[in-house]
C-alpha cells in the first residue's frame, strides 16, 4: 500500500457511501456518519503504519512534478483525515436538527449526501497536502471549495444557512479569482508553476513577482480567515451548520496554512523577496488579530465569538510564518484542533437540546451537566493561552519565535494586547456557566458519541500542556 494511494481510497470511500445512499436506501441516512467515519479512521491507520517507511512514501516519477510525501504533507493529511472523523462524528448527533431543515416530517431522507461530502472534501484537504505545483493545488482546492459551498447551504429551510451559502460562494469566487490571476502572474514572472524548481531558483525581486505573490497571499488569507478576506466569517460560521463550522474553522484553516508553508517557503528563505514577504505577513497578522480579538469582546453569539477568535488564532499563526517558524505553525494547528473540537462539540449539544447557540445558552451549565461546564472551563482557558493547557504552549512558542526573530516591537505589543484581549472573551463563557443562573433546570444528557469525543479531546489539552512532546511524534520535530 503506498501513500499516494489514500487519496484514491478517500474518493473511493465517498463513491461507496454515495452508492449506499442511492441505492440501498437505508432507512436511517445517518448511520452514513458512522460508516464515513470508520472508513476514514482505516485509512488514517494506514497512513500512519506508513509514514515512516520510506518504499511506501516514494512516490513515481510520473507523478513527482504534481506530488509529495515529504513530513508536512503528511502531517497534513493526518490532519485532514482527524478533523474528517470528528466532523461526521459530530454529524450524528447533529441530525435532529439536520432533519428539521431539510425535511417537512423531520425525516433523515434528504439529508445522505450531507454525510458523503466531508470525505470528498478530505480528499481535497489531502491533495492540497501533498501539491507541490500552483496548478495541482489550484485543483484541489476548489474540489474542497465546491463542497463546502453545498455544505454550509445544506439546510435549505433555514434562512441563516442560505445566507451563509451565497456570503461564502461570493467570496470564494473572488478569492478563487485573486489566486488565478496571482498564478498567471507568476508563471510570466518564473516561467513555471512547479514549485520544486522555484525553490531551486536564484529568484530576484521584480514587480511581476511580488504582485503575483501578493494575490496568492490574499487569496490564502480567506483560506485561514486572515485580513482583508475574513469578512466572510462571522456570518458563514454562524448560518452554517455546527459540524461544518467546525470544518471550516479547523481544516480548512489548516490546509490553507499547509499551502501557504509549501507556496512560501522558497520566497521566505530567498534573500531577494524574502523582506518584502515577511512585511507583507506582519501586516496581515498585525492587521487580523487587532480585528479578531476586539471584534470578539462585543459578541453574544458562541458562533460568532468563535468565528472572531478564529480570525485572532490566524493573527498568531501568520506571526509564525512570517518568521519561518513551520514547526511552531504545526504545533499551534494540532492544538487549535482538539481546543476548538472540543468547544464546538458541547455547542453541539446545546444546539440539539435548546435549539440555541447563544451565550447565555450556557447559563448555569454547571448545574444542568457539572461535567459538561468543566470540559468547557478547561476549553475557553486553552484558547485563551492559560498555562498547563495546551493553547498555553502554542503562543508562548509564538511569542518566542517573533522575539528570536528580533521583531519589531510594536508587532510584539499587538500579540500581547491580542492575547491579552482573549481572556476577556473566553473567561465570560466561564462567567456565564457558573455564575449566571439557568433558563432551564432540566439537565443536559450527552451521547455516548460526544461523550467520548469530548472526554479525548479534554484530556488531550491538559496532556499537551503538561508534556507538549506529546504531539511531537505527529508534527515530525
Amino acid at each position: 500500500m503506498y501513500t499516494y494511494f489514500l487519496e484514491f481510497y478517500v474518493v473511493g470511500l465517498g463513491v461507496i457511501m454515495l452508492l449506499w445512499e442511492a441505492f440501498a436506501a437505508p432507512k436511517n441516512r445517518s448511520k452514513l456518519a458512522l460508516i464515513g467515519a470508520g472508513g476514514l479512521t482505516i485509512i488514517l491507520i494506514l497512513l500512519l503504519v506508513g509514514r515512516d517507511c520510506t518504499c511506501l512514501t516514494a512516490v513515481p516519477d510520473w507523478l513527482s512534478r504534481f506530488y509529495t510525501t515529504d513530513g508536512n504533507s503528511l502531517f497534513f493529511k493526518c490532519f485532514a483525515l482527524i478533523s474528517t472523523i470528528l466532523v461526521l462524528l459530530m454529524s450524528y448527533d447533529f441530525r435532529s436538527i439536520l432533519n428539521k431543515y431539510t425535511s417537512n416530517n423531520n425525516s433523515s431522507e434528504n439529508t445522505g449526501e450531507f454525510y458523503t461530502l466531508p470525505v470528498f472534501a478530505c480528499a481535497g484537504l489531502m491533495w492540497m497536502a501533498s501539491a507541490t505545483d500552483l496548478v495541482s493545488i489550484f485543483v484541489a482546492l476548489e474540489l474542497v471549495t465546491i463542497t463546502f459551498y453545498v455544505m454550509v447551504a445544506f439546510m435549505r429551510r433555514n434562512v441563516g444557512s442560505l445566507e451563509a451559502g451565497v456570503k461564502y460562494l461570493i467570496l470564494g469566487a473572488l478569492s478563487t479569482g485573486f489566486l488565478v490571476y496571482g498564478i498567471a502572474w507568476m508563471y510570466g514572472a518564473l516561467g513555471t508553476t512547479d514549485l520544486t524548481k522555484i525553490a531551486a531558483m536564484d529568484l530576484t525581486s521584480s514587480y511581476t513577482l511580488l504582485f503575483g505573490l501578493s494575490l496568492i497571499i490574499i487569496s490564502l488569507g480567506f483560506k485561514v480567515g486572515a485580513v482583508p478576506m475574513q469578512l466572510w466569517i462571522p456570518d458563514v460560521y454562524q448560518g452554517a451548520p455546527t459540524p461544518i463550522t467546525a470544518f471550516l474553522s479547523i481544516a480548512s484553516k489548516a490546509a490553507g496554512f499547509g499551502v501557504a508553508i509549501v507556496i512560501l517557503q522558497p520566497f521566505l528563505a530567498s534573500d531577494a523577496v524574502s523582506g518584502n514577504v515577511t512585511l507583507i505577513l506582519i501586516i496581515m497578522a498585525a492587521a487580523t488579530l487587532l480585528y479578531g480579538n476586539l471584534s470578539a469582546l462585543a459578541q453574544t453569539n458562541f458562533k460568532r465569538l468563535l468565528a472572531y477568535s478564529s480570525i485572532a488564532h490566524a493573527g498568531f499563526l501568520l506571526l509564525a510564518l512570517s518568521v519561518s517558524d513551520f514547526w511552531t505553525v504545526k504545533f499551534y494547528l494540532a492544538a487549535y484542533l482538539i481546543m476548538t473540537f472540543a468547544g464546538f462539540f458541547i455547542l453541539n449539544l446545546i444546539r440539539v437540546q435548546d435549539d440555541s447557540d447563544e451565550i447565555d445558552a450556557f447559563d448555569g451549565l454547571a448545574k444542568r451537566n457539572p461535567t459538561l461546564a468543566l470540559a468547557l472551563t478547561i476549553t475557553m482557558a486553552a484558547m485563551a493561552g492559560v498555562p498547563l493547557t495546551a493553547g498555553f504552549w502554542g503562543k508562548l512558542f509564538v511569542f518566542q519565535s517573533i522575539l528570536a526573530a528580533d521583531m519589531s516591537w510594536l508587532v510584539v505589543f499587538i500579540a500581547f494586547v491580542g492575547a491579552a484581549t482573549g481572556f476577556y472573551y473566553y473567561f465570560k463563557i466561564i462567567r456565564a456557566i457558573y455564575w449566571n443562573k439557568p433558563a432551564k433546570d432540566e439537565p443536559l444528557t450527552v451521547p455516548c458519541l460526544s461523550k467520548f469525543a469530548i472526554i479525548i479531546l479534554t484530556a488531550a489539552i491538559i496532556v499537551i500542556g503538561v508534556y507538549p512532546k506529546a504531539i511531537e511524534c505527529l508534527i515530525g520535530g
